[in-house]
C-alpha cells in the first residue's frame, strides 16, 4: 500500500472527516490500490453495529433514518449513514440524492452521510456499500445506518449486511400484500408502520400481525410492530430504544454472519474476475470486434462467451 493510502487511513483514524470522505470515494471508485487499503482497514473493524432500514418507495425511509440518527447522537453515539440510491443508467451515479434530504442531520457532531448508487446491484446493495460500512466502522462510528433503495422484492439483500433490519411500511400502498410477495416477513427484525397518523395505519398493523401469526414458528418470538410519524418524530424514541434492546440481546444473526461472509467472498471474486476480463477485453479491442461480429451475425454471443472463458476453465476445473 502506498503512502497516500496509508496517510488517508491514519488521518481518518485521527478524526479527519475530509480523509474519511476521500477514502470512501477512492474505495467506492475502485482506484488503484483500493484492495490493499481495505486489507489495512479490515483489522480495525468489528465494533460498529449495522442497522438496515428498508421498505417500499415513498415509505419515508430517509426521514426515518434522519430521525433515528438524531436519536442515536442524542444518546452519545457516533453515526455513519449509507443512503443507497438507484443508479443513473447513463453515469452510474446516484440519482435521488438522499444526502440532500439529510442535510440537517449531516451537520451533527459525529455524523457522516454517504449517498451511494446501487450500480446495478439487484439486491439494492453492492460490494462498495459493504466496504464503505467497514470504513465507517474503522473510523470509529458506533452505528452505521444503511438505508436501501426501496425497490421492493430485491430488498432482501440488506439482511446479508446488517445486524438488524427495520422494514418500513405505510398505510395506503398495499404494503401487507407487498410484504408477502417480497419475502419481507423473513428479513424484518422490527416492522415500522410509518406515517401512522394516516387513515389505515391500524389496519396495516393488523395485517402484519395476522401474517406473523401464520408464519412464525411455534415458540419463536415474533418481530415487534412499531408505529411512527417520522416527519414529527413521533414514536422514533421508542423505536430506537427497541432497536438497541434487540441488538443487545439477539444472537440470531450468528448463522447469518457466516452467510454474509460467504456472499461477500463470492461477490468479491465475481467482481474482480469480471473487471479483469472487461479491462483486457477492452484494452486489446476484442470487445469492439465481438460487437461487430454479433451485429453482422458472423458469431452468436454464446460462442463468444465460451471462447472468452475457455482459457479460464482448466484453472477453475483444477481448483
Amino acid at each position: 500500500m502506498n503512502n497516500k493510502w496509508r496517510k488517508l487511513i491514519d488521518d481518518m483514524r485521527a478524526g479527519s472527516v475530509p480523509a474519511l470522505a476521500r477514502l470512501v470515494s477512492r474505495v467506492e471508485n475502485r482506484e488503484q490500490g483500493w484492495m490493499e487499503a481495505m486489507k489495512a482497514v479490515f483489522p480495525l473493524t468489528g465494533k460498529a453495529r449495522l442497522i438496515g432500514i428498508t421498505g417500499s418507495p415513498g415509505a419515508g425511509k430517509s426521514t426515518l433514518t434522519n430521525r433515528v440518527a438524531r436519536q442515536l447522537v442524542e444518546r452519545g453515539q457516533k453515526v455513519g449513514i449509507i443512503a443507497v440510491d438507484p443508479s443513473s443508467p447513463f453515469s452510474g451515479g446516484a440519482i435521488l440524492g438522499d444526502r440532500l434530504r439529510m442535510m440537517d442531520v449531516s451537520d451533527l457532531e459525529g455524523v457522516f452521510v454517504r449517498s451511494m448508487a446501487t450500480r446495478g446491484a439487484l439486491g439494492g446493495l453492492n460490494q462498495s456499500a459493504r466496504d464503505v460500512a467497514k470504513i465507517m466502522d474503522a473510523a470509529g462510528k458506533d452505528f452505521v445506518l444503511i438505508e436501501t433503495v426501496g425497490v421492493g422484492q430485491d430488498e432482501v439483500e440488506v439482511v446479508k449486511t446488517a445486524d438488524i433490519v427495520l422494514v418500513v411500511l405505510v398505510p395506503g400502498q398495499g404494503d401487507a400484500i407487498q410484504a408477502i410477495k417480497a419475502g419481507i416477513m423473513e428479513i424484518a427484525d422490527i416492522f415500522v408502520v410509518n406515517k401512522a397518523d394516516r387513515d389505515g395505519a391500524d389496519e396495516v398493523v393488523r395485517d402484519i400481525q395476522a401474517m406473523l401469526d401464520l408464519d412464525i414458528e411455534l415458540g419463536q418470538e415474533p418481530p415487534p410492530i412499531m408505529k411512527t410519524v417520522a416527519t414529527k418524530g413521533t414514536g422514533v424514541e421508542e423505536l430506537v430504544a427497541e432497536t438497541l434492546k434487540m441488538l443487545d440481546r439477539t444472537q440470531r444473526r450468528t448463522e447469518w454472519q457466516e452467510e454474509r461472509i460467504r456472499v461477500e467472498l463470492v461477490g468479491l471474486v465475481e467482481k474482480e474476475l469480471i473487471d479483469r476480463i472487461k479491462q483486457g477485453w477492452t484494452k486489446d479491442g476484442s470487445l469492439d470486434d465481438a460487437v461487430r461480429q454479433v451485429q453482422a451475425q458472423e458469431k452468436d454471443p454464446y460462442t463468444i462467451v465460451q471462447e472468452i472463458l475457455a482459457p479460464l476453465l482448466p484453472l477453475l476445473d483444477k481448483g
